[in-house]
C-alpha cells in the first residue's frame, strides 16, 4: 500500500502526520503509526546523508536536483539560513527545549545536535560537538561494532558496521580531514564512505548505517533508553 501523508498535529514538539488512505496517525521521529488501523506499523527509513552540496556532487556528479514549486522556493532563502544556523551552532545553543516537549533528558543540552544510530537491539546518540573533535570513532551500539567518520570540512558524518567477513576492524584517520582511513588490522586504506581503495582489502565495502540528525530533546524524549557517546578519557 502506498500512503500519502498530511500534517496533523504536534506531540512532544514533534510533528504527527495522518495518512489519507487509513486515517492512521504517525509520529515523525519514530516513523511509527501511533493510532488508527495501522497502529504499530513502522516505516523503513530510506538511507540518506546530511552533507553539503559540494561534497555530495563530488561523490555523485550526475545527481538530479529537485526544483521546488514556486511558492516553496520563495520561502527557501530564509529556511536555508535557519537550517544552516541550527547546524552550525551545534554545541553552543543553550536555549531550553520548546514548549510542549516531554520531560527533558539532562545528559545533554536540549538543543544540542546529535546524530543517532538506531539498531534492532538498541540506539546511541553521538553529539556533533564530539564528532567534530574525534572524527573517527570505533564503538559499539548494543551488539553491533561500528565505525563513525566525521569529515569536518563539509560536516559530513558516515557510519558503518565495522565487521567484514566475520572480522571486526578498527580504524584511524589517515589525514586531518578524515577523508581517508586506515584499518589497524591490515593497514589497508579506505575512503570516508566505507570503500577500501588500496591494500589487502582493496575493493571491500563496509555495510553503511544511516545516522539521523536531531536536536537532543527530540531524539531523547521518544528514545529514553538511548545511550550517549562520551569520548574516552585521555
Amino acid at each position: 500500500m502506498v500512503l500519502h501523508f498530511d500534517y496533523d498535529s504536534m506531540v512532544g514538539s514533534n510533528e504527527v502526520f495522518k495518512d489519507r488512505e487509513t486515517g492512521s496517525k504517525w509520529q515523525q521521529t519514530l516513523s511509527t503509526a501511533t493510532s488508527g488501523p495501522l497502529k504499530g506499523t513502522h516505516l523503513n527509513i530510506y538511507p540518506f546523508l546530511l552533507t553539503q552540496w559540494g561534497e555530495w556532487r563530488k561523490q555523485h556528479p550526475d545527481t538530479l536536483v529537485l526544483k521546488p514549486l514556486p511558492e516553496y522556493a520563495e520561502r527557501m532563502p530564509g529556511m536555508n539560513k535557519f537550517i544552516s544556523r541550527q547546524w552550525s551552532i551545534g554545541m553552543s545553543d543553550t536555549r531550553p527545549a520548546p514548549a510542549g516537549a516531554i520531560g527533558h533528558d539532562t545528559r545533554l543540552g536540549p538543543r544540542e545536535i546529535i546524530l543517532g544510530l538506531q539498531m534492532s537491539d538498541g540506539e546511541k546518540a553521538y553529539p556533533l560537538s564530539a564528532l567534530r573533535k574525534e572524527r573517527v570513532i570505533n564503538d559499539r551500539v548494543a551488539g553491533t561494532p561500528v565505525v563513525v567518520v566525521h569529515q569536518p570540512a563539509s560536516d559530513t558524518t558516515t557510519a558503518f558496521d565495522s565487521t567484514l567477513k566475520g572480522r571486526v576492524l578498527k580504524f584511524q584517520a589517515a589525514d586531518t580531514g578524515a577523508d581517508r582511513l586506515v584499518d589497524l588490522e591490515t593497514h589497508s586504506t579506505w575512503n570516508a564512505y566505507g570503500l577500501c581503495t588500496s591494500g589487502r582489502l582493496k575493493g571491500s565495502q563496509l555495510k553503511p548505517l544511516t545516522m539521523e540528525p536531531e536536536f537532543w530533546f527530540a531524539w531523547s524524549e521518544f528514545r529514553p533508553k538511548t545511550e550517549v557517546y562520551a569520548a574516552p578519557a585521555r
